[in-house]
């Protein structure tokens, strides 16, 4: 069996998770009868708030598993997993807090100041996707 298979499963379930979550539930839900904006903003909050915990969980397994099968992360066949490492940081310390901040302001029946964050988000999802399955593939490839 492989060394790398929480690592490799890990790596697939997070691009399976933002997949379905970002690219298909955030706006889907607004499709739904009786989904009103106030509504449908909650539900993504929390929505966001748990894909990110997961996210979190996900990349610990990975970081785990390389570390405890080759003792070093710091790889040229690692590099891949920076770019996901890094964009997750933005995500949750800049992007969650002020996308959410800005769910809030919409729930309390104001309206915000025009934004580009949704966009930012959007574009760090797919950059962070693409990363994810570079490093999936090319570390399948390797073990």
């Amino acid at each position: 069996m492989y060394k790398y298979f929480i690592a490799i499963a890990s790596v697939f379930v997070w691009i399976g998770f933002v997949g379905a979550i970002s690219f298909m539930e955030a706006w889907l839900k607004f499709q739904a009868p009786g989904i009103t904006l106030s509504l449908g903003l909650g539900i993504g909050r929390l929505v966001f708030a748990a894909l990110n915990k997961v996210e979190w969980v996900l990349l610990l397994l990975i970081i785990g598993n390389i570390l405890i099968a080759d003792s070093s992360i710091f790889t040229w066949k690692n590099l891949f997993l920076l770019v996901p490492i890094l964009i997750l940081i933005v995500q949750t310390f800049y992007l969650l807090p002020a996308l959410d901040a800005r769910a809030a302001i919409h729930i309390a029946g104001q309206s915000p100041p025009a934004s580009n964050l949704h966009f930012y988000y959007v574009v760090t999802e797919l950059i962070k996707v693409i990363s994810l399955f570079v490093f999936g593939i090319s570390f399948f490839k390797n073990t």
